[in-house]
Parts: structure tokens; sequence; C-alpha cells
């Protein structure tokens, strides 16, 4: 019996060439094509006219008339056309697979006993089985999963590059500050290396004195003379230095170039801690540790801006990526920043309560007006000019958020400010979500 294959991912995959018997062909011929080891696989014959189907008779239908008492006697000679099911299912060759599948098992009855015709504009074409159906349904089904699953693997790439990309873009503004934020430690620092060099290069001097009357006294050969000579000079090296004083000098410079270095080291390490790859990361921490990162790293920017009033409470630590909660609240800082026309206040405020750490920004700007309020998450929505803002910094923020389980909500009002809202589980989505890493999303 011609087949073809069922591998195919349209109807024409499911075409079985089978020859179909005309409505005139006796009973008792249908007989032996229903025995025929060639023909075992159908459950039914079609019946074609003038080449159009007109029906099908299937095996259960004619064992149920021929094998009935005298019925090869009654009905032997008597045309198929008195028997036949004049309403088969019809699957035109064109049809998409999917929907020819949904016509099948709209329209088929159960027990299941005919197999579908597959007709080409209306004519007879071939005998389709409902169980190839079925299989090329089924690995249609797996390749549109796997390409699915492909196009989601790209899709999360993609909103983790472009969480980067924002990432990248924040602290490119910021560079300039972030570079004086390095160098005014940096700078006392070397001023105090190079006095404590100056005050080094003294002590040595006296050090080596002491040194040359300790090897005079030493010595049985050196002359009183020698030795008056060597103390006098000591004398002078004394009277024009006080190493007592030199040396608590140096321990203030060493001090505070430590904490000048302290400085920097902090700064550099917030940095990494919030421009790293691994922002999917997660570990326990404490949010009041996140946003003191991010005042940190945006100190250049709010610190001529805006007065920072802190009123962190007691938090408990939260399994969270530590790099993403930092992104969102420098974003919210630098908006508050942002959004003043004149010098104003940034109140900054986490509690927690029935297992859910919050914190509240606020900030007393411009406020945001109420028609725009409910699109401010929404992807490449800025209001700010052209080329200062992306529109995707409070997107990925509630992105970010939601991802951890949480919310984020805004109330502002005109001339007034702005208040920011974020609530996030102590027992945080994120580990369920993940075991080791986090999907960053928009």
């Amino acid at each position: 019996m011609p087949q073809t294959s069922h591998a195919g991912k349209d109807v024409f995959s499911l075409v079985n060439s089978i020859e179909a018997i005309s409505p005139d062909c006796p009973l008792e011929d249908v007989a032996e094509l229903f025995s025929n080891p060639k023909y075992s696989k159908l459950l039914s014959l079609p019946v074609v006219e003038n080449g159009r189907p007109i029906g099908m008779i299937s095996r259960y239908r004619f064992m149920d008339i021929y094998l009935k008492r005298y019925a090869r006697e009654l009905h032997g000679k008597r045309p198929i056309r008195s028997f036949l099911n004049d309403k088969p299912l019809l699957v035109e060759l064109d049809q998409p697979l999917a929907i020819a599948a949904q016509h099948v098992a709209s329209n088929m009855q159960f027990p299941l006993t005919e197999d579908f015709i597959i007709t080409r504009r209306g004519h007879y074409l071939g005998v389709g089985f409902v169980m190839d159906l079925l299989h090329a349904m089924e690995v249609q089904m797996r390749a549109n999963t796997s390409e699915l699953e492909q196009a989601n693997a790209q899709l999360k790439s993609s909103q983790l590059a472009l969480v980067q990309s924002e990432k990248m873009a924040s602290l490119g503004q910021m560079v300039a500050g972030i570079a004086h934020e390095i160098n005014t430690p940096l700078g006392y620092v070397q001023n105090n290396v190079a006095i404590g060099q100056a005050l080094f290069q003294q002590i040595q001097t006296l050090i080596a004195g002491y040194e040359g009357l300790l090897d005079d006294l030493l010595d049985e050969q050196a002359t009183e003379e020698q030795i008056a000579v060597q103390m006098q000079q000591i004398g002078e090296l004394r009277n024009d230095m006080n190493a007592r004083e030199m040396l608590g000098e140096m321990h203030g410079l060493m001090g505070d170039s430590l904490y000048g270095i302290a400085q920097i080291s902090e700064l550099v390490l917030n940095l990494k801690n919030f421009s790293r790859m691994d922002a999917a990361a997660t570990e326990a921490v404490s949010l009041n540790d996140c946003i003191e990162s991010a005042l940190n790293i945006g100190r250049n920017v709010l610190k001529d801006k805006v007065e920072v009033v802190r009123e962190l409470g007691d938090l408990p630590r939260i399994t969270c990526a530590p790099s993403q909660l930092n992104q969102v609240f420098l974003n919210l800082f630098t908006n508050a920043a942002q959004a003043m026309e004149g010098f104003g206040k940034l109140h900054i405020r986490t509690w927690s309560e029935d297992g859910m750490v919050h914190v509240n920004v606020a900030d007393s700007g411009r406020g945001i007006p109420q028609e725009i309020l409910t699109r401010i998450f929404d992807p490449f929505f800025t209001t700010k000019p052209v080329g200062e803002g992306t529109g995707l910094g409070l997107a990925i923020t509630h992105q970010i958020i939601q991802k951890h389980g949480g919310d984020i909500t805004v109330d502002s009002r005109v001339g007034e400010g702005t208040c920011f809202h974020i609530s996030l589980p102590v027992a945080s989505a994120l580990a369920a979500q993940q075991p080791a890493v986090l999907e960053v999303a928009a």
C-alpha cells in the first residue's frame, strides 16, 4: 500500500495513496478488499465517483452487514452505494496541519471506525490515518516547544543584556562624579605620603647621627674631640627637630591616609558590586546595606542637590540579588535628585512587618502629573530630554522587584514630591524561581 512519510509538517505528509472504489462496486468485492493484507491497516475504504469522494465504507459497518445470516446471498451483489457513509471526514490538502487536526477531532465519532479522506480542490487524493495525524501533531508540538524554549532563552539573554546596558548607562552618567569622589581622598593620601616621606628623611638623618656617635663611643681609637663633634651635630639636629612630635605627626598622617584609602576601597567595592556581570547571584543581605551602597555610588549626584534623611529600621536579611537591588535604589535616588528644581530633601525609610521588608523613597521634587503616572513603569517611556534618559530605568526597577516576589507602587503630587514604596518578602521568591541565579526581565 503506497504511502508517504509522516514526519512532515503539512497535510501532504499524511497522504496514503489508496485506490478508491466505485459506488457500484458489489459488496462481495469489498469483502475481498478488506481481507487483502495490503489493506489491513485501513479502517475504511474511500468511495469515489467522477474523481470526487462521495462516502466511506468502514470495516466495522461492512462486518455488521456481511456477517449476518444469509447476508452474502441477500446483499453480496448489491452495490456499495446502498451501505456507505455519505458524510465522510474530508480534509483539504492546503489546510494547515493544526486546523486539519482540529477539524478531524471535532467531527470524528467514537468508537473510531473510519479514516479520513484527503482532497485537492475537492478531488480525491488519498486516505489519512488518524494515528498518523496525531503523531504528526506530536512532532510539530515538540518542534514548537523547542523553538519556544530557544526563543525564551534568547529573550532572557536579551533582557539580561538590557539590564546590564542600563546599569552601565547609569554609571556612565556619574563617571565624572565618581572620579571626583575617588580623587578627593586620593589627593590627601598623596599629600600625606609626601609629608610623611619628608619627615621620615629627617628622622633617618637623626638616626644616622646617633649611629655615628655610637660607633665613635665603641671605637677605642676615637678621640674625645671626635666624640664631642659628633655630639654637637646630634644636638643641633635635635634642636632643629622634635622626634617625638614628628613621630606623632606621622602617626596622624598615616591614620588620615588609611581613612582615605578606606573611602576609595569602599567606593570601588560598591562599584564592583553594582556593575558585576553575575547580576543574578543571590545572597542574604540587609536592604539597608544595599541602600548605603547606592548612596555611596550616587554621592556626587546627590550631595549638592539633596539632604538625605535616613530612617533605617532594624531589618532581617533577605535572599536576593544585591547587585540588582543596588540598581533599583540608585535609579530611585538619582531620579529623585533630577526631580529637584533647587535644593531638596530625600527621605529614605525602612521597616519590616508581617514577613515583609518595606522601603519608602520620598523626595520633595516637582512631582509627576497624574496623566503620566500610570506610564512611568512602561519600557522606553521618559519625560527627560533626548539623550538624557533611556526610559528603561523604572521599567527595569519594576521588573527586578517583581522578580523578587515584591511590589513597587508610586504616589505623587505635582509641586509636592513623589514617594515610591517597595515591599519585598523576607522569604524571597527569588530562591524558589532559581536555585542559583535569577532571570531578569525587560
